[in-house]
């Protein structure tokens, strides 16, 4: 889930940096069949490390407790409780996922560098805010994501269950995935009035019904 989040984002910020830096091309590049080819590309990268963790997974040998204190079975839980010394495959994935985080992350930096420098030029307020608001809800994505990511990896394994941990288990890896869609679909006019009339029918069904 977090190699496919991170390849997501990083194909949000290039749709960004087109839109907003090249924007008589965004329909020529960001056409389907390149959204379909991040996306996809995306899914088999996390897709890919799923395999690499999980073959290194059962390459362990476990003679301690059974008990996760996760909301699932994530790799630093798992060594923790393994008895094994070496695990070369675990190692060898996450220098490689290491590196696929560094990339993208660097990739999401050089486009945010383009955009503002090119909003910045803009003449009008106006027009510079309405850029800046375009980029806003994707920044927060990955500052979450990237946030929550580093205190869900970072931080030692404890040996008792802790609300905090499992909070940020379920915040790192549900909340950056929900917020994805809503990012662009709230932006669509198509978007907002179905949503717009779901709302109303559901207000008026609740009136009705009273």
């Amino acid at each position: 889930m977090s190699g496919s989040e991170i390849g997501i984002l990083t194909a949000m910020s290039y749709d960004r940096y087109i839109a907003i830096c090249r924007p008589l091309h965004y329909e020529g590049v960001m056409t389907k069949g390149v959204c379909y080819q991040l996306m996809t590309i995306s899914w088999l990268n996390g897709g890919l490390f799923g395999i690499l963790y999980s073959s290194g997974t059962f390459s362990l040998n476990f003679c301690r407790s059974t008990k996760i204190h996760r909301l699932f079975c994530d790799v630093p839980a798992l060594l923790k409780l393994s008895c094994s010394k070496k695990h070369i495959i675990i190692n060898v994935s996450v220098a490689i996922g290491v590196f696929y985080a560094f990339s993208c992350l660097v990739c999401i930096v050089v486009s945010y560098v383009y955009i503002f420098s090119t909003v910045l030029k803009i003449p009008t307020t106006q027009k510079q805010s309405k850029a800046f608001s375009t980029c806003l809800p994707h920044l927060i994505v990955v500052s979450t994501f990237l946030l929550i990511g580093a205190t869900a990896y970072l931080k030692p394994v404890s040996d008792e269950s802790s609300p905090l941990d499992l909070f940020v288990s379920v915040f790192y890896s549900v909340v950056p995935p929900t917020l994805n869609p809503l990012i662009y679909c709230l932006r669509s006019k198509d978007i907002k009035s179905a949503l717009g009339k779901i709302l109303w029918k559901v207000k008026r069904s609740g009136i009705m019904e009273r």
